[in-house]
């Protein structure tokens, strides 16, 4: 049986108080309707098509290709949202999971559970359910004598019995398609809203003897929309939560899950400790055997096995195995280091190559650049790659050694075990296994230290006489 899905993600948001288009709003680093999109995709869906109205452009250009679109021009409620995919999907023989743009802790397990329910009781309509103690705000699931569902009633149009249920719509269903359709053009906007409710249809169902089913869900964080700032912080909270579980539950060592951040994607290999103040953003994969943090923020980023990282940011760089970095480092997009490379405290890649083994250990900034095997680049080195209009490559062989408050001006290329001395500016190649020295002859002027500070003295008196 053929599996689709219908994404709405046509409201404005208003109560977001944002100007980023409300189902754009990342949890954990990806927008709420990636997470929504990203699910129905797990559970086999083979058409997802997302009714977009407000902001459509944007939602369009992040998704891309992912998805089919269709605008809802006027935003007249959920049955009328639905019914615009019909253009697409309404020739369709299949199950369609409707699912909304802003509940990004729905799972994908539990969209299969529902769809094993909605096969086996041979159900026209499947609803997800969940039971709150507060269910003030959602629509009520009303069940009949023998537990199929007879109709969802929403907040405004509830008596006072209806109101007093516990079990509440959390706006995600499974549909047969040609029904849904069907149903769908019967719904009116009778209703204190004067809106299509979607809802609607599980009355129009009953009505005509077909079975609509519900399915309970245990996880209470599954029926959370986003609608303002404070959903958002808790859909996020929630988030963190389920993710730093399955980290954990895969064999990484977490020591405070309270004060590590992870977002979603993040790929993390067995028996690595991740320690307070770390952050891993989307994109970054981490081997095993690794010690991150404390304090580190990793974006974007390969780390191999048994690097240390702590107390540094490193964007959209890679890191080979048994390397170490910081503290206090910075590696800036484009940074790769080889296998068992060493970058320490206040050293700053960007667009730079390490080879196995080399060191920049202290102070350094090393940009545009291409480095050996086994090279040591000293403290206060720089590699000077741009002139205020272009970026220049230095490139340095292996087995060289490169010396404190060394100045390369680039471009250029220090041949393979070459050697430059402290406090040189190198404006020219330094060919393999030279000496390079380039710097002033040292002078000293006996006894003028004394001079110089009686001159200091006397410019001092003058200016405070004057």
């Amino acid at each position: 049986m053929k599996r689709l899905a219908i994404v709405l993600a046509a409201g404005q948001g208003k109560r977001m108080k944002s100007k980023l288009y409300k189902v754009l709003h990342p949890v954990c680093g990806k927008p709420m309707v990636g997470h929504v999109t990203d699910i129905v995709k797990e559970a086999a869906c083979e058409r997802t098509v997302v009714i977009v109205g407000h902001g459509a452009e944007a939602v369009q250009a992040y998704l891309g290709d992912g998805a089919e679109y269709v605008l809802q021009a006027q935003q007249l409620g959920t049955g009328h949202a639905v019914r615009q995919a019909e253009q697409l999907l309404g020739q369709e023989e299949g199950t369609t999971i409707v699912v909304c743009g802003d509940t990004p802790l729905v799972t994908a397990e539990t969209i299969e559970a529902m769809l094993e329910l909605h096969a086996s009781s041979g159900a026209a309509a499947t609803v997800l359910t969940a039971s709150f103690d507060n269910p003030t705000g959602y629509g009520r699931v009303i069940r009949g004598a023998d537990g199929a569902v007879q109709r969802i009633v929403e907040q405004k149009d509830c008596s006072p019995e209806e109101a007093a249920v516990k079990e509440i719509n959390t706006g995600t269903y499974c549909f047969d398609n040609q029904k849904l359709f069907a149903a769908l053009a019967q719904v009116t906007s009778n209703n204190a809203q004067g809106e299509f409710y979607l809802t609607d249809v599980v009355g129009i169902f009953r009505e005509a003897g077909e079975v609509v089913q519900g399915y309970c869900t245990s996880d209470l964080a599954e029926a959370i929309g986003v609608n303002d700032r404070v959903a958002l912080a808790e859909a996020e909270r929630l988030m963190r939560e389920r993710l730093n579980r399955h980290h954990l539950l895969g064999g990484v060592t977490i020591i405070d899950p309270a004060s590590t951040y992870i977002e979603a994607g993040v790929e993390i290999g067995s028996d690595t400790v991740l320690y307070p103040g770390t952050i891993l953003r989307a994109g970054t994969k981490i081997g095993e055997d690794c010690v991150i943090g404390p304090q580190a923020d990793i974006a974007g980023s390969s780390i191999g096995n048994g690097v240390t990282v702590k107390y540094s940011t490193v964007a959209d760089s890679v890191i080979g195995d048994e390397s170490a970095v910081g503290p206090y480092a910075n590696l800036r997009p484009g940074s790769k280091l080889g296998r068992g490379c060493k970058i320490g405290d206040f050293v700053e890649l960007k667009n730079a190559t390490l080879d196995d083994g080399s060191k920049v250990s202290h102070l350094s900034y090393i940009g545009d650049a291409e480095v050996g095997k086994e090279v040591n680049i000293g403290c206060g080195a720089i590699t000077v790659n741009y002139d205020g209009y272009n970026k220049f490559k230095t490139v340095v062989g292996d087995h060289a050694f490169v010396g404190s408050n060394v100045n390369l001006i680039a471009p250029i290329t220090v041949g393979e075990g070459a050697y430059i001395v402290a406090g040189s500016t190198v404006t020219h190649d330094v060919p393999a296994g030279d000496l390079s020295i380039a710097r002033e002859r040292q002078v000293n002027k006996p006894g003028y230290a004394e001079k110089i500070r009686n001159r200091a003295k006397a410019k001092k008196e003058n200016s405070r006489k004057e």
